[in-house]
């Protein structure tokens, strides 16, 4: 049976977010979430017993703002989009393990790939929100959380662009081999998802195939509020 968020997923023009992908290791896809799915989950972050930790970016040197890590089980609609994703998102996985010459122990289903996490002593959710005031930002990092490891992840505008906030735009800095980082920046609407690598991607080289390693973030928000939802398909250890 096809549920909603299939049919939300499956609306993208995947031959389309492929070749960004490829190309610029980020793409764009479609609205995933409703109006009132957003609202929901905006509200709710002040809610501790939904989490299993906080962050306070500034306090890490991270950037500034804050982020909370859901605890199990993740509120509606988090799992489901990921079993959602994930079989689209698997194929590219795979096709890049293949280019990089590295194993691809990423099975069709995804829960028997969360029970090989799980295994492995990664058992912690890794869904989270993140939320950013006047002057936050989020430094560039790579989100791993063990030695295993999915390559693509998914963030989702929970805020309006047009009228909740300015700046926070997201950011992708690659490191090309042998030449100058070159960076992305995309302005995601609202209810969208962004797909992108979690830590590298294949690039064509005079030897073929070369690994560049990516970094994500968040530019400064000049004003108003940002949350975004987190989708990463591994657990932490």
């Amino acid at each position: 049976m096809t549920t909603r968020w299939a049919k939300r997923v499956d609306a993208g023009d995947w031959t389309a977010i492929t070749a960004h992908l490829d190309a610029d290791g980020g793409a764009v896809l479609p609205r995933l979430l409703t109006d009132t799915e957003m609202t929901r989950l905006r509200r709710c972050y002040p809610d501790d017993a939904k989490f299993r930790s906080t962050v306070d970016m500034s306090r890490h040197r991270y950037g500034s703002g804050q982020y909370r890590y859901f605890a199990a089980p993740n509120p509606e609609p988090i799992d489901a989009l990921k079993q959602a994703l994930y079989p689209r998102l698997l194929p590219i996985a795979r096709d890049w393990a293949e280019k990089l010459g590295r194993d691809a122990p990423w099975p069709d289903d995804f829960d028997e790939w969360l029970d090989a996490c799980h295994r492995a002593g990664q058992t912690k959710s890794t869904a989270l929100m993140l939320r950013y005031g006047p002057g936050d930002w989020n430094a560039l990092h790579r989100d791993l959380y063990g030695d295993l490891v999915f390559p693509l992840q998914v963030v989702i505008n929970l805020s309006d662009p047009q009228t909740d906030y300015t700046g926070g735009e997201f950011l992708l800095v690659e490191q090309r081999p042998r030449a100058q980082s070159r960076g992305t920046v995309t302005q995601l609407p609202q209810g969208h998802g962004y797909v992108f690598t979690t830590r590298d991607r294949p690039v064509r080289s005079a030897r073929g195939w070369s690994t560049a390693p990516v970094r994500h973030g968040v530019s400064v928000v000049r004003s108003g509020e940002r949350y975004t939802l987190g989708l990463i398909f591994h657990d932490a250890a």
